[in-house]
């Protein structure tokens, strides 16, 4: 009877012991094998008592294509700019995959799949047409027809001592961002668990990361300036000097390394190509032009005034007079709604815009986008000029999205920082005016006693839709907002 009952109990010990391997086996775990029987002994089994189990393994199955999704705003093409995987990497849901351009913004792709990379479709600067596969995933999945595992009493491990012999590593938990913050931290080397989230569940906002960015440059800075003394001495002692080289060196000019008398050519694509689609447009508009100067004397006094105010120190904003451009073209198109206006193709309808989405050209190495200060009606002078610094970086990076290129309502393009005094500026469809400043000159001018003085001159050209727009509400318009810059005292009677 004794003897019966121990088998019982060695059966139902052997049954739960399979259940726990063909887990841990099943999760790619190593199972320590303990040679003591799970009762004290093991009894001379009858060959019939021998038991055999399938146990299920991980394995990569079906080869799914990954497709490029609509990304909206009627964008059917994009450029892939960079491959964060190779063929054959692992990757989980949410993992970034590639960044994309479109012809209005950049866009991280990331993956739907658990799974292993098995085919990359398109190369770096490639065309990827929406609705087609960008790379082939082979999902992971299980299979029942794994090889057949013998197991008897005498390798069964008794349960009891399982929390002594089995040590699983449990996978880190992920950390909870966004894919473009992940771009941010690839891009600077940067672990994700170095850097102290705030957001909900501790989510690593992009405010974070860019904290973090901060404190460790200004960390990398503090060494350099202490080494600058050192190094200064041990020159002195020397009895050498180091010759500056001088300021007024010419610049060397960096040519394109292009054989003499070889044609190069290239397809258009991306931000060149929706100017190319863009001004193709407003070759349909019909433009008229008006050129006044506004004098900047009482502007520039202003300006470097609040450049030396702590609250502006304070914020580490870089005070130009493209804010003061900006907030004063706003508060001239509430006189003046018809500036701040689109009209369909046929020109049969004219919408009215209730906000100021005032954009501004920039020129960057990808060529010229035009992204826009949204609602400046409702800003302030000092919020326009930080908008102005996030858009302008952002720029810079080429990391500008769709929400910051889209939906202006009017537009200002700043000439003068390149150079210009006058221009003939076109028109950004379905817009109907836009405005190019020149450079800021010094030159001579009579006052109102008629004495010759130096004055700050600025020009400014006007372009707009002559099918909407005269030329007496350009010009009243012009004159509005040449008033604010000449006198902006008087641009505090009319802030709301």
């Amino acid at each position: 009877m004794a003897s019966a009952t121990r088998r019982i109990v060695c059966s139902f010990r052997q049954h739960k012991l399979f259940y726990l391997k063909s887990r841990l086996q099943y999760n790619a775990v190593a199972l320590p094998l303990n040679h003591a029987g799970p009762c004290g002994y093991v009894e001379q089994v009858h060959p019939l008592a021998t038991r055999f189990f399938h146990a299920s393994k991980t394995f990569y199955g079906e080869k799914v294509p990954f497709k490029l999704s609509d990304i909206g705003e009627g964008i059917t093409e994009v450029t892939v700019k960079e491959w964060y995987v190779k063929e054959g990497d692992k990757v989980a849901q949410f993992d970034p995959i590639c960044e994309v351009q479109s012809d209005k913004a950049s866009v991280t792709i990331t993956s739907r799949y658990d799974g292993l990379i098995s085919k990359l479709h398109y190369a770096v600067d490639e065309m990827a047409k929406v609705g087609t596969p960008l790379v082939d995933i082979e999902v992971s999945g299980s299979v029942s027809e794994a090889p057949v595992e013998e197991l008897q009493e005498k390798d069964a491990i008794p349960l009891g001592e399982r929390e002594e012999s089995l040590e699983l590593e449990l996978p880190a938990e992920k950390v909870l961002t966004t894919p473009s913050v992940r771009k941010m931290a690839s891009d600077h080397k940067i672990n994700l668990r170095d850097v102290q989230g705030t957001g909900r569940d501790g989510r690593i906002l992009k405010e974070d990361m860019l904290r973090h960015i901060e404190s460790l440059s200004s960390s990398k800075s503090v060494p350099k300036t202490s080494q600058a003394p050192q190094q200064q001495a041990k020159a002195v002692e020397r009895g050498t000097t180091s010759q500056q080289p001088s300021p007024s060196k010419t610049p060397q000019i960096t040519r394109p390394s292009v054989p003499v008398g070889v044609d190069r050519t290239e397809p258009i694509k991306g931000f060149k190509k929706a100017m190319a689609k863009s001004m193709t447009a407003s070759l349909r508009i019909p433009h008229f032009g008006y050129c006044d100067e506004i004098d900047m004397t009482s502007m520039a006094a202003l300006r470097h005034s609040l450049k030396e105010n702590p609250m502006v120190k304070e914020r580490g904003i870089k005070l130009s007079f493209m804010p003061f451009f900006i907030k004063a073209a706003s508060m001239a198109l509430h006189h003046f709604p018809v500036l701040n206006s689109s009209v369909d193709e046929a020109c049969e309808n004219i919408t009215y815009k209730a906000s100021h989405n005032i954009g501004f050209a920039m020129d960057t190495s990808l060529g010229l986008i035009v992204p826009n200060i949204k609602n400046v009606q409702s800003l302030s002078v000092m919020d326009v000029a930080m908008e102005l610094a996030r858009l302008q970086e952002l720029g810079n990076k080429g990391s500008l999205g769709a929400t910051d290129l889209t939906g202006g309502t009017f537009t200002l393009s700043n000439i003068g920082s390149i150079g210009g005094t006058y221009a003939k500026p076109v028109i950004m469809s379905p817009e109907v005016a836009i405005g190019a400043i020149g450079r800021v000159q010094v030159l001579p001018r009579f006052n109102s006693k008629g004495e010759v003085v130096r004055a700050s001159i600025m020009q400014v050209s006007w372009s707009a839709d002559h099918r909407v727009i005269d030329g007496a509400s350009m010009a009243r318009f012009s004159n509005l907002w040449k008033a604010y810059l000449e006198n902006p005292s008087t641009m505090i009677l009319d802030l709301k």
